[in-house]
C-alpha cells in the first residue's frame, strides 16, 4: 500500500505483436509488474521508463520497432515484425487517473469504451493520455474537458459502443485510441463436485465472473471454492431467480444428477442463453431432449444451437483438470465466434484489425 506506480498500455500496433492495442500493466516503483504488455521482452524497458514517468509525472510515450533486426538499438530480441507504441502514465490522486476508468470498465454489465489520447507525431508533446470512459450508460470523463476536439473524441467513443468495434481515430496531430471492451464472462457452474474445482480454478486465472450452484450446501461452499464470486444453494426450480444473466453468460451442468439437471434446463432453454453446456455422452442429451419435448418443452433449432454436449473441446481429455481445459477453451472459443482449429491451419492474420 502506498506505492507509487504507473500503468503502461500498448495503444498502437503497427503489423504483427505478441500483444495487441489494449494490452495493459501496472508498474510499481520497486519493480512489480501486474499485467503484460509482450512475451516479456519489453517488460524489462518498461520498468525502467515507468519509473521515470513515477519520479516526473508526465505521461510518456514510447516506441520499439521490433522490424529492426539490430537488437543492440533496444536492447531487447523481439523479432515479432511490427511497430509498437506504448503509453505510460503516473498513476495519482488526479482526476485524470486512468485507474478509476478501468475501474468503471470492469464493473460494466456490457460494452464499455475507454479512450486514450496521445501524440505520435510529437513523443515529446504532452501526452493526455486515458481521458474518457462510456460505460453502464454514463459518460465519465477525465481530463477530456481540456482538449479542443472534445466533442469529435466523444462522437466517436459513441459510435465505437454502437458499433461495439475498437477504432484508432487522428485529431489535429494527435491520435486516439477508442478501446471498445467486452464484458467479461460470466460461468454458471451447475454442479459443486470435485469435477467442478479445476472448472473454477481455470476461469478465475481467466477474471471470469464465477457462480457455482448445488442443491448440496456441503458441496457448495466458499472453502470448497473461493474463486467463485457467488454460491447459490438452490432447487432447479428458484436458480435463475438468484442469477443475474445476461448474453455473456455461460452454463455448465455438471451435477451428475439427471433429474436436476433436466429440471434446471427445462427453466433455462425458454431464456435462449449464449452457451449452455451438459457433460456427459450424447444418448444422455438426446434423452434430455425427448423428455423435454413429451412434456410440452419446445425444442427450436435457436435453443440446440447454445447446447454444446459432449462439453468441450476435443483435445483427448481424461482428467478433470484436462476435461476443464476443454471446457473453458470451447467457452472462449464460442463467445469469440473461433471454430477453435489449430492457428497453424489458419489463412489470415492471428488478430484482425
Amino acid at each position: 500500500m502506498g506505492k507509487k506506480t504507473a500503468l503502461a498500455t500498448v495503444v498502437l500496433v503497427e503489423g504483427s505483436a505478441y500483444r495487441r492495442a489494449g494490452a495493459r500493466m501496472l508498474i510499481t516503483e520497486d519493480g512489480q509488474l501486474t499485467g503484460a504488455i509482450s512475451g516479456g521482452c519489453l517488460e524489462g524497458d518498461a520498468l525502467r521508463k515507468a519509473r521515470m514517468v513515477i519520479l516526473q509525472q508526465e505521461a510518456l510515450l514510447v516506441t520499439y520497432d521490433t522490424m529492426d533486426d539490430d537488437d543492440a538499438k533496444l536492447g531487447v530480441g523481439l523479432g515479432c515484425n511490427g511497430i509498437i507504441h506504448i503509453l505510460t502514465e503516473p498513476i495519482n490522486d488526479l482526476q485524470t487517473n486512468p485507474i478509476s476508468l478501468l475501474k468503471a470498465v470492469i464493473a460494466s454489465r456490457g460494452y464499455s469504451v475507454l479512450v486514450t489520447v496521445f501524440s505520435v507525431e510529437d513523443r515529446k508533446a504532452p501526452q493526455p493520455g486515458s481521458c474518457l470512459c462510456l460505460a453502464n450508460g454514463q459518460t465519465i470523463p477525465q481530463g477530456l474537458d481540456m482538449l479542443p476536439y472534445k466533442n469529435e473524441i466523444l462522437e466517436d467513443a459513441k459510435n465505437a459502443l454502437c458499433n461495439q468495434r475498437s477504432a484508432i481515430t487522428s485529431y489535429l496531430g494527435f491520435t486516439a485510441f477508442v478501446e471498445c471492451v467486452k464484458p467479461l464472462i460470466a460461468l454458471v457452474i451447475l454442479g459443486a463436485g470435485n469435477d467442478a474445482i479445476p472448472l473454477t480454478r481455470i476461469a478465475a486465472i481467466l477474471d471470469w465472473n464465477i457462480t457455482v450452484v448445488d442443491a448440496r450446501p456441503s458441496y457448495a461452499t466458499a472453502q470448497r471454492f473461493p474463486s467463485a464470486k457467488k454460491i447459490v444453494v438452490a432447487k432447479p426450480g428458484s436458480v435463475l431467480d438468484k442469477l443475474e444473466l445476461n448474453e455473456w453468460t455461460a452454463f455448465v451442468l455438471m451435477t451428475h444428477n439427471y433429474n436436476y439437471e433436466i429440471a434446471f434446463l427445462k427453466e433455462l432453454l425458454p431464456l435462449h442463453p449464449s452457451y449452455i453446456g451438459i457433460l456427459g455422452p450424447k444418448k444422455k442429451l438426446e434423452r434430455m431432449m425427448g423428455e423435454l419435448e413429451e412434456n410440452g418443452t419446445t425444442m427450436t433449432e435457436k435453443s440446440l444451437e447454445t447446447i454444446h454436449s459432449p462439453v468441450g473441446l476435443d483435445i483427448g481429455s481424461e482428467t478433470s483438470e484436462e476435461i476443464a481445459l476443454a471446457i473453458i477453451a470451447e467457452i472462449k472459443a464460442v463467445f469469440s465466434k473461433r471454430n477453435g482449429k489449430p492457428l497453424r491451419f489458419k489463412t489470415t492474420v492471428i488478430h484482425s484489425d
